[in-house]
């Protein structure tokens, strides 16, 4: 009898699992949003859940704000001394510079953006926590005299700790150095930029951060000078909610505008573009006549 017989059904070769490595997944710190590394690098390291910039590179920075080929490292010589004999010091320099691959805490080059040329110094937070020592102060003193010379605009990336304690005074004199050496560029009218990401503190803060013509920053960067804890004891008062934020400093008029990192490249463009008294890219015959009425 045919139901006694057992159709016999071609079943379908076992899938293959797949197994992904452990260091390919990535969380968010502030809403535990777990993604695969590749997402994150592909939304510049933005959490595509709440959106919380994560620390990017000097290198990404880099190739974020300039074209394909428009990138010339200026200065890349320079190197720390410890010229005070601080225990210890030389011995970080060594590692950081074995761990980066780079002789201090910044990249200063000519750069081109949209075909716009410009200087570009951006620092590295990656060595010794992007502090300010004599090296800093001096690369970004010669690319101040440098975009005065040429008449470019000048664009700072800043990240940092703050000065650089190993060096004494000799950090410390950076401040005004650096302030130096940009004046000149606000005299002529030549565009200084910067762009403050997390953290921006310290040293750093109290000088060329807060010098620019145009100050942005990138959304939830803590920016200050001395850490809230010290702050608070100084004062002896509780700090308002979100003290410190590039949005905290936003709505008091210390920064001119929050820029997500994905707007970023666009934005410093179109700044340098109008400072310079340039059009911005040709609208469309039909979006012109609209708002040109």
């Amino acid at each position: 009898m045919a139901w006694f017989k057992k159709e016999r059904k071609t079943r379908p070769a076992p899938r293959q699992r797949r197994e992904i490595p452990p260091d390919a997944w990535e969380k968010c710190d502030d809403c535990g949003h777990l993604d695969l590394r590749a997402n994150f690098q592909k939304a510049l390291n933005v959490c595509p859940e709440c959106g919380r910039h994560r620390r990017f590179s000097a290198e990404e920075y880099i190739e974020l704000l300039t074209d394909g080929d428009g990138w010339t490292e200026l200065f890349d010589t320079l190197r720390s001394v410890d010229s005070l004999a601080f225990e210890g010091y030389r011995g970080r320099l060594d590692a950081s510079v074995k761990k980066t691959g780079q002789l201090d805490a910044i990249f200063t080059g000519a750069a081109r953006l949209e075909g716009i040329p410009y200087h570009l110094g951006v620092m590295n937070f990656a060595f010794m926590g992007g502090s300010m020592g004599s090296v800093v102060g001096e690369k970004i003193a010669r690319l101040a005299r440098r975009s005065f010379d040429k008449r470019f605009p000048l664009v700072l990336v800043c990240t940092s700790g703050g000065a650089r304690m190993q060096e004494g005074v000799i950090s410390l004199m950076q401040l005004a150095k650096t302030s130096a050496a940009i004046a000149p560029l606000k005299r002529e009218g030549i565009p200084f930029l910067t762009i403050l990401t997390d953290p921006t503190t310290g040293g750093v803060s109290a000088s060329f951060a807060m010098q620019g013509d145009v100050i942005l920053a990138e959304p939830g960067a803590v920016i200050g000078f001395a850490g809230p804890r010290v702050i608070k004891q100084t004062i002896g008062q509780d700090l308002p909610e979100g003290f410190q934020t590039a949005e905290f400093l936003l709505e008091k008029g210390q920064v001119d505008a929050v820029v997500p990192r994905a707007s970023l490249r666009d934005t410093t463009a179109r700044l340098l573009r109008h400072m310079r008294g340039k059009r911005s890219k040709a609208r469309p015959a039909a979006e012109a006549a609209t708002v040109d009425g």
